[in-house]
């Protein structure tokens, strides 16, 4: 009856599959309670999953009991939290992602050289709340859909940062509109956006031309999977949706639907796609076929608390 175009790559990137590993890990080692400030990663079925295993998920510091372990999100946090720790005593272990890890250090570099840095991102992001506080009074968060209300006074130097999970397009037309007001508007060493982000983007836009509908699976709250519905409406889908389970796909999206695209956010299980792939099986769309950007290599290394240790000789 139909057919489903599954894009890749898709689903858990480095940082998230790092982040969960190590609460995972740190569960098995040191044994629950382990406190984790803010969602390891924005989706509801790992959090839920790492709930039961004996993670406790608190909005601040101020939740967690002295001498408890804390780990920090795959959305890292700014200095002022560390801080916060070391003076209580708390025993912590940092997953923010190395990329994001990356972006704090060029804020700090370019604050140091004198920069004002006007921050490409959402202000409510987790992320943006942790790159923010790395030089607080030097950096000037921006909506990417509103460059034009940035707060730079441009008086001197003026450079730019992104939150990692944006799209490249739509970071880039944000950095267009900014350079019109700041002609030396001084770029970051390197691009800031996810490499995660961006394939999976790409990738939707390589399915998106050819499905009436696509159905972008991930959380609410994800600004990656987010992303994916836009950038599949950007590229020709008919029509996009986001849904956290397959239970939450309505069959109307169906009606009149040959081709349906899949895709899922960075932070998302594989068992939630083949979820929503056994759901438009069941109503006639059993014809799969995979289309592959790239395959994704890159892993990175676990915090060095919990890395295995090797035995000597």
């Amino acid at each position: 009856m139909g057919r489903v175009l599954i894009a890749a790559p898709r689903g858990y990137c480095a940082g998230v599959e790092r982040a969960i590993i190590t609460v995972k890990e740190a569960l098995r080692r040191f044994g629950p309670p382990v406190y984790v400030r803010k969602q390891i990663v924005h989706n509801t079925f790992v959090v839920d999953d790492l709930t039961e295993r004996g993670a406790i998920f608190v909005d601040e510091l101020g939740e967690v009991p002295d001498g408890s372990l804390v780990i920090f999100s795959a959305h890292g946090v700014s200095p002022a939290v560390k801080d916060e720790a070391g003076r209580r005593g708390l025993r912590t272990i940092d997953a923010t992602c190395p990329l994001v890890t990356k972006v704090h250090k060029e804020a700090v570099r370019m604050a140091e050289e004198g920069y004002e840095i006007v921050l490409i991102g959402h202000a409510e992001h987790e992320e943006v709340e942790g790159t923010l506080g790395e030089a607080p009074g030097r950096i000037h968060v921006v909506d990417p859909a509103r460059p034009e209300e940035v707060t730079a006074s441009g008086s001197g130097r003026v450079s730019w940062l992104s939150q990692t999970t944006l799209a490249v397009d739509e970071t880039m037309r944000a950095v267009a509109e900014l350079r019109e007001r700041f002609p030396g508007l001084a770029d970051p060493p390197s691009d800031d956006s996810c490499y995660a982000s961006q394939n999976r983007q790409e990738a939707v836009t390589l399915i998106a031309p050819r499905c009436e509908l696509v159905i972008v699976v991930g959380s609410a709250n994800s600004s990656n999977s987010q992303r994916l519905v836009e950038v599949a409406l950007n590229a020709g889908a008919s029509a996009a949706h986001l849904v956290d389970r397959a239970a939450h796909a309505d069959e109307e999206w169906l009606r009149g639907v040959e081709t349906v695209g899949v895709s899922s956010g960075a932070s998302v299980p594989e068992v939630l796609v083949a979820e929503l792939l056994a759901w438009l099986a069941a109503r006639g769309y059993a014809d799969v076929e995979p289309v592959t950007l790239t395959e994704e290599t890159l892993t990175f290394s676990l915090p060095p608390e919990i890395r295995p240790t090797r035995n000597p000789g």
